[in-house]
């Protein structure tokens, strides 16, 4: 524990959890490195509502915690970025299920914007293995301010930040309409109709793609 962090001062393991990630914007932070590095002017874009200087100072804690590292990307980007720890990393369990029990609460405000990472963990949340079968495709979401590689193969999904190598299917559309077709709420068709969404490749690909995830009860 760093000198410039609070802390509960309790024993529990559960209590140092939050000593670490329990201030506000940090697990935020960590949802949105959890699919790949991000500059500092990516997270503000992610997180419009945190003023910069506080989530500079939450960067500045988590990774004196050993949640997050800075590393500079290879010539020509030469960027500098923000990406988890293999224990930060860790945390991706615990994000998907307060993401689930939040999904419950009766107070969820349905007319908030989504963010990327957020759509991108809501299909991790919802992926059903058993659907998947031998299904082995590549998809690429195409959102205004990130892009995303999304593989189905032997029954598990990986997601990650950036464009494809090579994708059977790419989707250009919003994180709100994203989570709406895959959850069952509109159809592609309806989607498309409406100017939400453009497809580039396989639609019938795309189509059993959609249908991996199942809305948990």
């Amino acid at each position: 524990m760093t000198g410039s962090m609070r802390t509960y001062g309790d024993g529990c393991t559960s209590a140092h959890a939050l000593d670490v990630v329990g201030e506000r914007w940090a697990l935020l932070i960590v949802r949105d490195l959890l699919f790949g590095p991000k500059r500092f002017t990516d997270l503000r874009v992610g997180l419009p509502q945190g003023s910069p200087n506080v989530l500079s100072q939450r960067l500045r804690e988590l990774e004196e915690s050993g949640v997050v590292r800075r590393r500079k990307l290879p010539a020509p980007a030469s960027a500098m970025v923000y990406e988890l720890t293999e224990w930060g990393a860790e945390l991706e369990p615990v994000l998907l299920g307060l993401q689930r029990w939040g999904a419950g609460s009766p107070a969820f405000a349905h007319d908030v914007p989504l963010g990327c990472d957020a759509a991108m963990l809501a299909l991790r949340n919802a992926f059903d293995p058993e659907t998947a079968g031998d299904l082995a495709v590549t998809v690429e979401v195409r959102f205004e301010t990130a892009t995303f590689r999304v593989q189905v193969a032997d029954g598990a999904l990986a997601i990650a930040r950036g464009a494809a190598d090579q994708h059977d299917v790419a989707v250009t559309t919003d994180p709100d309409t994203l989570e709406s077709v895959a959850f069952g709420l509109q159809t592609l068709r309806a989607a498309e109709r409406a100017g939400r969404l453009e497809v580039d490749g396989d639609w019938r690909l795309l189509q059993q793609f959609m249908a991996l995830f199942q809305v948990p009860p």
